[in-house]
């Protein structure tokens, strides 16, 4: 009797600590810290469970405020695995909680999308309306950051209101906050600062200390909009010394951040560069990525500005590598807003070619057979790393399509043209060695051509308007117009062309020029001209521009880089048309590209009626895929046609999956961990389970999958990553309901 009593008492203890702890967090983070560890090791002599994972969920919460990631994950990963022996949703939610919020501060959006997605639906089955407004808040603040603003506000609303119902004015202060920078980017300024205001006061009322210096950092960001310099300062320095203070990582980083911005504007180089590499340290020592990035940017734009170029190239190389490394760990950040997304993916395809660049010089002096594998090496996985991030966006824009208003519809209309005309240039620069030598061949198909030259220049629009200089497209080309065009092509070279146009332009304007010089029976003659007023060429580098990976300045004093290989994919592509690239330039005034398309008419497309395809719902698809974000995207499209999906990582867990479940179908990525798609397609076939016959195809990212052809024979087809959904349903279609081995391939 007297052990019971004892027991009880300890975990009285344990939860009095426990909650004291939580309560002091917003005003002695240290102390919180001790009383967690304390009910940490107590509840680990009684080894209680629930109350071990509550204590390590707790110390999770407060690493992350302090901006040690690494351990707040370790803590939250090991009390999912007490919670999950005692089947406690409530704790596996708040530890997915912490591991989402750690993954969006380190910019990995959408990862941690996922999980404070799953947090959410577990609070909400609990009635667990605090929690609920907490996950509500930091998925409207993933949204914002991946510049879905819609949903952002939407997210912060819902937050605002169950906060209200529980009457938590903290947890409403802390979405105000959010809000008004939100409404900032909406140039609502007026209204930002009401509410940023109304928080502060909130904030004061409930004595959060740490939330209160985050509402001032709030409040300077309005007086900065505003042009109110000298109270942003005093704001982002009390928000730093109130977060110094406190022990809070981010937001010291944060505050340092917009300081060395200000001090920027105000031409205060030198304490604008101070303050800004004591918020990179902050930022590199904790890991805290969105910062880091920010601060090698302003870094760079200090040195550019300071006229100190190689210091200021040092930056930029750290900024580039920095965003490299966030895709590379597929977290690919849908930047600020979408129509930024096509400048971020130009970014880091020139990143990649500068490393293309380098590997065929150094290979250049083996030997042609080793070069040929080298080349085809690289250019399969060139087409795995970019291709996988790209059907992430690509699967994104189909799920949001219905999920928008009319005005968002426009805009992930010019994304969806972007994106696809992205990939469209991916696919031919990975193949530039097909080009060079020759074996590309145009692939013409009935195109209004007017409507395709207008929808490549609207892809270019806002990249002018950011760089301040006028746009003028002229395209005389009649509506009714149909040719027989290689679209893909022909929108590689005019991409190439105007976006290098804006590039080298610093003021004035780009022009575009469409125009029939000449009418036959069965072709036309049309001129495409390029015209741009900005830096022009020199007569000694007009002979060098055409040339693949010439550059006519240095590195060190090119504002633009680059790779040299646009202009020379360019010359390629108008010859492969029978044509010649001309260009008229001089220095100082400006450049024209021209050339002439002979093109064949075509009968006017007529749109056919859509055919009818197989009922999906219900049927059964087996993903086998080790990027959890394609899998989860993927996932999302299945279910809207109504099919059931299991989800396994690995080849080697699709092969023990088979043995116990009857599928309809199998779609398997190749390259894969612990066994790849080659090897368990193979299995599949060849062993006895439930699927020997299911259709199975290969989706990859990599191109170059298909000249594999005796591992290729084992699969029904194959289908490239990124997804085009309207194929993926044919093909699932047409698969599902003939049950045959016919080949399709996206």
């Amino acid at each position: 009797m007297r052990s019971n009593n004892l027991l009880k008492t300890n975990k009285d203890q344990i939860t009095t600590l426990l909650d004291q702890s939580y309560a002091l967090r917003v005003n002695d983070l240290p102390k919180s810290f001790a009383l967690a560890e304390e009910a940490l090791q107590i509840s680990t002599a009684i080894e209680d469970k629930k109350l071990i994972g509550k204590s390590l969920n707790l110390l999770s919460l407060y690493y992350m405020i302090v901006s040690d990631f690494e351990e707040s994950n370790k803590k939250s990963e090991e009390a999912i695995l007490y919670f999950k022996e005692l089947n406690y949703e409530k704790g596996i939610a708040d530890a997915k909680y912490n591991i989402g919020s750690v993954h969006y501060k380190t910019n990995n959006y959408h990862l941690g999308l996922m999980y404070l997605i799953d947090a959410l639906k577990i609070y909400k089955k609990l009635q667990d309306f605090y929690n609920q407004s907490k996950a509500e808040k930091a998925i409207g603040t993933v949204y914002e950051y991946i510049g879905d603003y819609n949903n952002a506000f939407k997210s912060f609303k819902s937050s605002i209101r169950v906060a209200k119902r529980i009457n938590d004015i903290n947890l409403e202060s802390n979405v105000y906050n959010n809000l008004s920078g939100l409404l900032i980017k909406k140039n609502k300024d007026k209204l930002a600062m009401q509410i940023i205001e109304y928080s502060m006061d909130l904030k004061k009322r409930t004595n959060d200390i740490r939330g209160f210096a985050f509402a001032i950092y709030g409040r300077g960001k309005v007086h900065y909009k505003n042009g109110n310099i000298q109270q942003a300062e005093a704001d982002f320095l009390e928000a730093a010394k109130i977060h110094i203070s406190m022990g809070e990582k981010m937001g010291t980083a944060m505050a340092y951040n917009k300081l060395g911005v200000l001090y920027l504007k105000e031409n205060l180089f030198e304490k604008a560069e101070s303050i800004t590499k004591e918020g990179l340290e902050l930022s590199i020592k904790y890991n805290i990525s969105m910062i880091k990035i920010k601060n090698y940017y302003l870094l760079y734009q200090i040195h550019k500005l300071s006229n100190y170029k190689l210091k200021a190239l040092e930056y930029l190389e750290s900024y580039i590598k920095e965003k490299e490394l966030v895709i590379n760990t597929q977290t690919l950040k849908v930047i600020e807003n979408y129509e930024l997304i096509h400048k971020m993916n130009t970014l880091d395809r020139e990143a990649i070619l500068q490393k293309e660049r380098q590997i065929l010089i150094d290979k250049k002096n083996k030997d042609e057979e080793e070069s040929v594998r080298l080349k085809q090496k690289f250019i399969s996985i060139m087409s795995h790393e970019i291709r996988t991030p790209l059907n992430a966006i690509t699967t994104i824009i189909s799920i949001l399509e219905n999920q928008v208003d009319v005005e968002s519809q426009k805009m992930i209309k010019k994304l969806q043209f972007a994106s696809n005309n992205l990939i469209n240039i991916v696919n031919d620069i990975l193949d530039f060695n097909k080009l060079d030598s020759k074996k590309s061949k145009l692939e013409m198909y009935p195109s209004n051509f007017k409507e395709l030259c207008d929808n490549i220049c609207n892809t270019y629009e806002g990249m002018a308007k950011e760089k301040g200089i006028e746009v003028v497209f002229q395209n005389d080309i009649l509506k009714n117009k149909t040719y027989l065009v290689d679209e893909t092509k022909v929108t590689q070279i005019l991409g190439n062309l105007i976006s290098n146009a804006i590039k080298f332009t610093e003021k004035g304007k780009v022009e575009f020029r469409a125009k029939i010089i000449e009418e036959r029976k069965n072709h036309d003659l049309l001129e495409l001209r390029v015209i741009d007023s900005g830096e022009g060429i020199s007569k000694k580098d007009l002979s060098e521009i055409f040339v693949s990976f010439s550059q006519i300045k240095p590195v060190t004093t090119r504002k633009q880089g680059g790779t040299g290989l646009g202009l020379a994919i360019v010359k390629m592509l108008v010859e492969l048309h029978k044509s010649e690239i001309k260009v008229i330039s001089k220095e100082g005034e400006g450049s024209e590209f021209f050339f002439i398309l002979k093109l064949k008419k075509a009968e006017e497309i007529v749109v056919e009626k859509e055919e009818k395809l197989f009922n999906l719902n219900d049927k059964k698809v087996l993903i086998v895929e080790d990027t959890p974000l394609n899998a989860f995207l993927l996932k999302k499209v299945l279910s809207k046609w109504g099919i059931q999906t299991d989800h396994v990582l690995n080849g080697k867990l699709a092969v023990e999956t088979v043995q116990s479940k009857k599928y309809d179908l199998i779609l398997m990525d190749i390259h894969m961990p612990e066994m790849n798609g080659f090897e368990a397609t193979k299995q599949i076939r060849e062993n006895a389970n439930k699927n020997s016959n299911t259709p199975i195809f290969a989706v990859t990212a990599d191109v170059m999958t298909e000249n594999d052809q005796e591992n290729f024979r084992l699969f029904n087809g194959l289908i490239l990553k990124p997804l085009e959904i309207e194929k993926l349903y044919s093909i699932l279609s047409k698969e599902i309901q003939k049950g045959d081995d016919l080949k399709f391939a996206i």
